[in-house]
């Protein structure tokens, strides 16, 4: 189902999903005058919890999506990992922003990585694995060191083993379980960078300057923005995810996360067709931040600004990080964002804090 007029203030908008995510775009909505509804099979979610309703049912309940959805006037979802199924059967009864196209290509690792050779970008050398042999095989192909990645359903590190030699080749196919999985080369690269992008339904785009990311274990810790980049990386980066948003005919926020190789060179290494954790910082730095931009998205309103108004440096809480909120939220400089989780669990986002810095000066 496809409409193209701006959904007024007052309109429905669903979320597919009631994580952290899920959470924040609920209330960005909220504030544009939106009644935000959300489903997860979480009765509850954190997002449901902040929405003007929440619907709980299995994700393979595809009726109890599709009657969800009926009462919508646009439907998005909160990350790649909702099932296609309930995202074609919402779209029986409403908009869905973004579209199949943007999950589908997203879900699987290979087709990703194709897509995005085709579209005129860059990515490390890869090959598919689908058997112990094709995982020894791959590694001549590809060589060592590289990782190994289940190609669907992995993030934040799970599903993921690194192999030095080919002598780990049986312990890293064990470790992802014997799931169909991409073979990737690790590349030397400078830093991990980020680029935030929305994309409206006229094709039009909006794109933040770049983030400087750090990781622990896999996961996320800091993001530092906008990143010390010259001109020339950061029009890359757009360059970059103006083919991507326009081959995916996104409509929404999306991220693309970068490998730095110097001299404005920059490798994909994967697209993330969501609001992006990276992205989080534009929430306190920017006039309009990533999750206002893609309800605007959603809902058929234009784009605003990206421009920075501060630099900022954005750390995850992570676990009992979250035990300190006292202290971050006694700071005149930080602006602390606590998701409503109930449980603290070791390596689980409870939250995330943004420390403004400095005005920001244009890229040179």
């Amino acid at each position: 189902m496809t409409t193209t007029a701006p959904l007024a203030p007052g309109s429905i908008i669903g979320i597919l999903g009631g994580g952290q995510l899920g959470r924040m775009l609920a209330t960005a909505g909220a504030e544009l005058g939106f009644d935000v509804h959300v489903f997860d099979p979480a009765i509850s979610a954190p997002a449901a919890r902040v929405a003007a309703r929440g619907y709980a049912a299995p994700w393979d309940d595809l009726g109890a999506v599709a009657s969800f959805a009926a009462r919508c006037d646009a439907v998005t979802y909160e990350f790649e990992n909702v099932p296609v199924n309930a995202v074609k059967a919402a779209a029986t009864e409403a908009p869905v922003r973004p579209g199949i196209r943007s999950l589908s290509l997203t879900q699987d690792r290979i087709e990703e990585k194709t897509f995005i050779r085709a579209a005129g970008a860059g990515t490390a050398d890869f090959a598919a694995v689908d058997t112990l042999d094709d995982l020894r095989t791959a590694i001549k192909e590809v060589g060592t060191p590289a990782i190994l990645k289940t190609r669907r359903f992995g993030y934040d590190g799970k599903g993921q083993a690194v192999i030095r030699t080919a002598d780990d080749a049986d312990a890293a196919w064990e470790a992802v379980g014997g799931a169909p999985s991409i073979l990737e080369s690790m590349v030397e690269f400078r830093r991990e960078l980020s680029v935030v992008a929305a994309r409206a339904l006229d094709g039009s785009m909006a794109i933040y300057p770049l983030g400087e990311n750090d990781h622990e274990g896999g996961i996320l810790r800091v993001t530092q923005a906008p990143a010390a980049v010259g001109a020339a990386t950061q029009a890359e980066a757009e360059r970059i995810a103006r083919i991507l948003g326009d081959g995916m005919e996104h409509v929404g926020v999306f991220a693309v996360e970068l490998f730095d190789l110097g001299g404005g060179q920059l490798l994909v290494n994967e697209i993330a067709p969501r609001v992006h954790n990276t992205g989080h910082w534009t929430m306190d730095a920017c006039a309009c931040g990533q999750f206002e931009q893609h309800i605007r998205a959603v809902a058929g309103w234009p784009l605003v600004s990206t421009t920075p108004h501060s630099s900022a440096i954005m750390t995850n809480l992570i676990g009992h990080d979250v035990d300190d909120w006292a202290n971050i939220a006694s700071m005149d400089d930080a602006r602390l964002h606590l998701y409503g989780k109930h449980e603290t669990r070791e390596g689980r986002k409870m939250g995330h804090v943004t420390v403004l810095g400095a005005p920001v000066k244009p890229v040179a």
